[in-house]
């Protein structure tokens, strides 16, 4: 695929080329003129207190599936090296690391990392390398926070083999099920409630498993298309866990509950997709969402308009969070839709995955999309902690536009994914007033999403030099060119 031709955020260069395009665009993104170091003041430097954890700054890092441990679900040397590279960024905040599966038949991938008791050594040991790796770089561990993310994949599972689907849903959909080639009328991968009231089981002794490890927090995954994502939008499914706001959200809610009640001095948190749209078509072409009949409400997204589902309503998510903060949340991470079904909303770039298409929208849209929907949660709810998602994007103006949006208190922390995969130490190096190495900026060249859907590991190939000189990369480039 050739990028479309939307002005590449490399070539601003300058603040002031940069609010242009922005005003162009007709965006609202804060950005400041001067990067503040620590020692002057930066918002970014800030510690804060949630309940008994204390965060020394506004740097998160975001939990990423590198579909490089063993088939056991214990680490590698790679899933060691990103692990080591996290403590060594200078965040304070590691959310989750990595998405670990509560059960094996949850996995995304056969080389997914597992949060069950068969690996305690490998979870412990992911742990003690993150924080070495932070000690070496001259950092303190008391104001270091990390958690373990737990996940089901749910109608994303791939267990067995990298190329195989074998998908537990929570209802069928009606766009989902023939993109994913998923029969309308097999019963046998909609998840029973009796199979949901043991996952619920699953994520209890995950939970117990990681905090006897020594994690700080875990997270209780709602995002992305995998499982207690979809169930927020199962209005279509009898039972307990369907139909209303009440009954969508009882699994997660139930997994919280059970965790605060049987794991006491835990912190818990949720990473959730605050809004939702319309799955796109895959293609060579500019993106554009698959068919729907506008006369008909559609009932099977979250965070979005059932009559006009390529609009945001924050109307259930807002909701959903006073329940969750009611119910012992510490903190909440927001993201939104889901890479396997609308990328461009949720991970803005300007070259797409291979199973994507062309950026039907200045990827700078979907980043102000994103940021301003987290400002509107962090408005209703000025005591929850929020972490913030969509900030790669930005490239060299990352820094500055994360410094504005947590004064200006748009948000708590400032998420980073893709971003430390090529350039751990952006947040050390922006918390010593240094400006951003140009060459370790990812361009988002989404290489790192292309490579494990064609069922090699993830990581950075253009820019990280570990992975330009991996074996994989040379199977990757034909997969590209093919």
């Amino acid at each position: 695929m050739q990028p479309v031709t939307y002005p590449k955020v490399a070539q601003l260069r300058t603040v002031d080329r940069f609010q242009t395009r922005l005003a162009e665009l007709g965006l609202s993104i804060p950005c400041d003129e001067k990067l503040l170091a620590a020692q002057d003041g930066s918002p970014l430097a800030q510690p804060l207190q949630i309940g008994e954890l204390k965060i020394g700054n506004r740097w998160c890092i975001h939990p990423m599936e590198g579909w490089d441990a063993h088939r056991d679900g214990s680490p590698s040397d790679l899933t060691l090296r990103r692990w080591q590279r996290f403590g060594e960024s200078g965040a304070k905040l590691i959310w989750g690391g990595e998405a670990a599966a509560v059960c094996a038949c949850g996995r995304a991938n056969p080389n997914q990392t597992l949060a069950t008791d068969s690996n305690e050594a490998g979870l412990r040991e992911l742990l003690t390398t993150l924080q070495q790796s932070h000690r070496a770089n001259g950092q303190e561990l008391d104001d270091l926070v990390v958690g373990l993310q737990l996940t089901h994949s749910g109608r994303f599972c791939k267990p067995h083999d990298h190329q195989r689907w074998e998908p537990r849903i929570a209802y069928h959909h009606p766009l989902l099920d023939p993109k994913f080639n998923i029969a309308p009328d097999d019963s046998s991968v909609v998840l029973s409630d009796d199979e949901l009231e043991r996952l619920i089981d699953d994520f209890v002794q995950a939970a117990k498993l990681a905090q006897r490890v020594g994690f700080q927090f875990v997270d209780v995954k709602a995002c992305h298309g995998y499982l207690l994502h979809e169930m927020l939008s199962a209005r279509c499914r009898p039972g307990r866990f369907g139909g209303d706001l009440a009954g969508r959200s009882r699994l997660m809610r139930t997994i919280i509950g059970r965790i605060r009640s049987e794991c006491p001095g835990l912190a818990i948190g949720v990473r959730l997709s605050l809004f939702d749209t319309l799955p796109y078509q895959v293609g060579a072409a500019e993106g554009v969402p698959m068919p729907w009949d506008a006369a008909t409400a559609y009932e099977y997204g979250f965070g979005l308009s059932p009559i006009d589902p390529l609009k945001i309503d924050l109307t259930e998510p807002l909701e959903l969070l006073r329940q969750l903060q009611s119910e012992g949340v510490s903190m909440v991470n927001l993201t939104c839709g889901s890479p396997y079904y609308n990328p461009h909303i949720q991970r803005p770039a300007i070259f797409p995955p291979s199973d994507g298409y062309q950026p039907p929208e200045d990827p700078l849209v979907g980043v102000a999309r994103l940021l301003h929907a987290t400002a509107e949660v962090k408005r209703h709810f000025p005591e929850l902690p929020v972490v913030g998602s969509g900030y790669t994007y930005l490239q060299e103006f990352l820094p500055l536009v994360a410094q504005a949006t947590v004064r200006e208190q748009m948000v708590d922390f400032v998420g980073l994914g893709r971003m430390v995969l090529s350039y751990p130490g952006l947040p050390r190096d922006t918390l010593a007033g240094k400006q951003p190495v140009r060459k370790l900026v990812c361009r988002t060249f989404s290489d790192c999403t292309t490579a494990p859907r064609k069922g090699l590991i993830s990581g950075c190939y253009p820019l990280d030099e570990h992975y330009k000189q991996h074996p994989e990369r040379e199977k990757l480039n034909t997969f590209k060119q093919e």
